[in-house]
């Protein structure tokens, strides 16, 4: 049990990452599409966090006088997570402007109807 208990985080990261996989690759709606994307997009979010976790580690920034510094978090795995955030929220804006401009067009979210339309 205490295997599961150190990986906790790296199996649900995993598991999020699978779910949005399993939605991006089976749905036909694009708005299902969209929310798998995002799904992946945090499952991806939590593993590079996860990857730079440290139990009881702190902040290098408001260390303490005698601390080592094996015993500080990584902020690097921060800083990529934060602009990955903002990337994903403009690419998540984009889709979905995009999933309006088609719905106008072709009065469908179905790839596959889209699809079988003629231009």
């Amino acid at each position: 049990m205490d295997f599961l208990y150190n990986y906790i985080y790296y199996i649900g990261a995993f598991g999020l990452i699978l779910i949005g996989l399993y939605i991006l690759l089976v749905k036909h709606n694009l708005i299902k599409m969209i929310i798998g994307l995002s799904i992946l997009e945090t499952g991806v979010n939590l593993f590079i966090i996860t990857l730079g976790y440290l139990d009881n580690g702190t902040a290098p920034i408001f260390s303490k006088e005698n601390l080592e510094s094996n015993m500080m978090v990584d902020p690097v795995p921060q800083a990529l997570v934060l602009t990955a955030i903002v990337i994903g929220l403009a690419v998540l804006a984009l889709a979905l402007s995009l999933a309006i401009r088609l719905y106008d067009s072709f009065k469908t979210l179905n790839l596959k109807k889209i699809k079988e339309q003629k231009w």
